[in-house]
């Protein structure tokens, strides 16, 4: 059998260092703490995939990467690609393993149908952590139930980079402490790792609680003997103050008095307007060399030009960037001079790891903006505390070669907390009766830290044309939410959004996370040169569409399961199959499900569309043969009765005629949109006084025999509180089956009756 080192010659060419061969032989750790530019990225991929092809029984099977900026997803996304191509072309993998993103304007629709097989998920916290809160960002939330469940079970979470992840470390802690305390269908684990990773920032409520003494792994003794480590954790970088430079004026002549011919200089800014401030001012000098700015408010396109720029080597009179917290983790930049704004320690240990980084100068240097900041909103997007706190660390600091360096303060500022009920509350994706979601930005990110999407486009009148395709991923700049309501409201303009009830482009009214706006070129607040730049009035550069441009994106389909649908198939038939297919999928992922349970998997295989012989359906279908009960057809005309669902006159159905909860409950959740609660919807015709009624289903209403199927007069006496003569109420029976099996087993069985569902409907007939 090959070894690691065969493994790492055919990826990267060189030999694994010892941190990286223990990584892939002993048990996962809890935390991974590494210094800059030792091979953190490499040393996780293909330890996990090492150990899936030695069939290691504690490593799951997706892979979810889960990072704090765009352009982490990038380089990582390419790399993950790269290397498993590498591998499969040296015949040491059958295959490369499929490489999934998710990030704003460039979200992966198809991830979550194959759970059987082998998968890398690499995307930002709000994409990641809005789905394993079942309210995914850009998605239908029919689909949410889907993404939850596939998350929280077969799933290796690593954290990345976390002293960025602000509101989403505690979340992702919390998560981890309950899924060990409600337990997974199939085992969950969690990875946090950073070269500036405190184990106390892992403390949450929950996680302390079930792991309290996290298992680190880091550098050890023989790391060192070799050369390329030993260079790069003694390089040596002279830190200096640079006071007297307190506008973007002052700041660009010390940059340039400092700047060294044929080297690179990098000026890294703590908010987005103070780079885009001072490369405008660079850019007015005549004496400028070759001057760049990047940061995380670039459509992609744009970003990547800059960003090659950036990386290239530098000319006779060298480069000078200017960028943010981009660059302080994952970007493989070394600058032989780094001037920087004061950040929290982790921070700017990150950024010193950009300058010299692998230890090939001796006159490298870094300067701090010794600049005094006594006021909160100065020191945003930090706390003015730990900027106190790292100036006086950096008073006493002379030289920031990584083997001096002090270690991070355990301190982290105070972040919203999920807790139990909330996550129990999160499970049902229903909308309160206002219409309204809970709102879970508060867990992962600081509220004005939220991003929305902008694109822009030409078109003539006023409102866009109804054909007008949604934005291809080349075209999106991501925008916080803070800044877009002031561009909105400045401008007064508001951008537009895709009414997916409509079928049209619609003013938007509210702004809210995720929410993708098109604008129109001529509203401007936005520059190739400098990215998203709000008091731009200048023309936007419209991307032009391509011949084979990737497929739109944002615009999630309103019923959420596009693969239900198929050619004709009778109720017995598509029965049959859906039960043939969850057969399979079982029996792919290793029988996941306990004994106990698989007869109510299969009993809402089988009976999951027996509603579908409700006469509302059956109109529906349109039949030219009406000998038999229709589940399939390949053309639906409306439903007489607005807000008909079949799953719940299923659910009553199996309810009547004495199959359990969990049966009942499988079969009701089947398309994401009945779960833990039973009610009417605001659309719907109200019957005559007395009956009750939900989701088109009536008081009274009967389904014909079917097959082995009897008749069955519906009732919805389970809609009341309290018991009735059918017994104990919906909103009971759900409730003791989310206790009893928890949050992620109860997802991960209905996602299994889902997939088979579209497995069997995809059937050719």
């Amino acid at each position: 059998m090959s070894s690691l080192s065969d493994w790492y010659a055919a990826a990267l060419g060189v030999p694994p260092y010892p941190y990286q061969q223990r990584l892939a032989a002993e048990d996962w750790p809890d935390v991974l703490k590494i210094p800059t530019g030792l091979g953190k990225t490499a040393a996780i991929l293909l330890a996990w995939l090492y150990k899936r092809h030695r069939h290691d029984a504690h490593t799951p099977r997706r892979l979810v990467w889960c990072l704090p900026m765009r352009v982490l997803v990038e380089q990582t996304a390419r790399l993950a690609r790269q290397w498993g191509e590498r591998l499969a072309a040296a015949g040491l993998l059958s295959r490369a393993p499929a490489v999934h993103v998710l990030m704003g304007g460039d979200v992966a629709q198809d991830w979550d149908t194959r759970p059987e097989d082998e998968a890398v998920l690499i995307g930002t916290q709000d994409q990641l952590l809005s789905r394993a809160l079942n309210r995914g960002y850009a998605m239908s939330r029919f689909r949410w139930p889907l993404d939850f469940a596939l998350l929280h079970n077969d799933a290796f979470w690593i954290f990345d980079e976390v002293q960025l992840m602000g509101a989403g470390l505690p979340t992702s802690t919390q998560l981890e402490a309950f899924r060990r305390r409600f337990a997974c269908a199939v085992p969950c684990r969690s990875l946090w790792c950073s070269a500036t990773l405190h184990p106390q920032w892992l403390a949450s409520v929950d996680f302390a609680a079930q792991c309290p003494a996290p298992r680190l792994a880091a550098l050890q003794e023989d790391d060192t003997a070799f050369p390329q480590v030993r260079q790069r954790i003694h390089a040596s970088k002279q830190v200096l103050p640079l006071a007297g430079a307190d506008n973007s004026k002052q700041l660009a002549d010390a940059v340039l008095a400092e700047h060294r011919p044929g080297t690179l200089t990098l000026v890294i800014r703590n908010r987005v307007r103070d780079a885009v401030e001072l490369f405008e001012t660079l850019r007015k000098r005549e004496d400028t060399p070759p001057l760049c700015l990047l940061h995380s408010r670039f459509r992609p396109a744009d970003r990547a030009a800059v960003l090659q720029a950036a990386l290239a080597a530098p000319d006779a009179e060298g480069r000078i960037v200017v960028t943010t917290q981009v660059v302080e983790a994952g970007v493989d930049i070394s600058a032989a001079t780094l001037v920087t704004d004061v950040a929290p320690w982790a921070s700017l240990v990150q950024r010193f790891g950009r300058c010299n980084r692998a230890g090939e100068r001796k006159d490298a240097r870094i300067f701090w903006l010794d600049k005094r900041i006594d006021r909160e909103q100065d020191a945003r997007p930090y706390a003015l505390a730990e900027l106190h706190t790292a100036r006086t660390m950096l008073t006493a600091l002379a030289d920031a070669a990584p083997s001096r360096l002090p270690d991070t303060d355990a301190a982290t500022a105070a972040h919203a907390v999920l807790r139990a009920p909330d996550l129990l509350d999160l499970f049902d994706a229903t909308p309160d009766l206002a219409g309204a979601d809970i709102d879970v930005s508060r867990f992962i990110r600081e509220s004005d830290d939220t991003d929305v999407q902008a694109f822009w486009r030409n078109w003539p009148g006023d409102a866009p044309p109804s054909d007008m395709s949604g934005p291809a991923r080349e075209e999106l700049c991501s925008v916080p939410l803070g800044d877009m309501r002031s561009f909105c409201r400045k401008r007064d303009c508001r951008g537009w959004v895709w009414d997916t009830l409509d079928g049209a482009w619609r003013k938007a009214e509210r702004l809210h996370p995720g929410m993708v706006l098109l604008f129109r070129d001529a509203d401007g607040g936005y520059s190739p040169l400098a990215g998203w730049k709000a008091d731009s009035q200048a023309r936007v550069p419209v991307i032009p569409p391509q011949e084979e441009r990737a497929a739109s994106v944002a615009l999630p389909a309103l019923d959420g399961d596009p693969l239900s649908h198929a050619a004709r198939q009778s109720l017995r038939e598509h029965g049959e199959r859906t039960t043939a297919a969850l057969r399979e999928l079982l029996a792919a992922l290793g029988d996941p499900v306990p004994p106990s349970c698989l007869p109510s998997l299969h009993t809402a295989a089988r009976r999951h569309d027996w509603g579908k012989a409700h006469p509302v359906f059956q109109a529906a279908c349109m039949p030219d043969d009406t000998s038999d009960i229709w589940a399939k057809a390949p053309m639906m005309r409306p439903y007489d009765r607005p807000g008909f669902r079949h799953e719940l006159a299923s659910a009553l159905a199996l309810l009547q005629t004495g199959h359990d909860d969990l049966a009942v409950y499988l079969a009701t959740a089947h398309h994401g949109k009945i779960r833990l609660s039973l009610r009417a919807l605001p659309n719907e015709s109200a019957p005559p006084e007395g009956i009750r009624f939900a989701r088109g289903i009536l008081d009274g209403d009967r389904l014909p025999p079917v097959d082995d199927m009897p008749e069955v007069i519906l009732s919805l006496a389970c809609m009341e509180l309290g018991d009735s003569d059918e017994g104990a109420s919906w909103a009971e029976r759900m409730g003791g089956l989310l206790e009893t099996w928890g949050p992620f087993r109860l997802a991960f069985w209905e996602a299994l009756v889902r997939l088979a569902d579209w497995r069997a409907s995809a059937e050719e007939v």
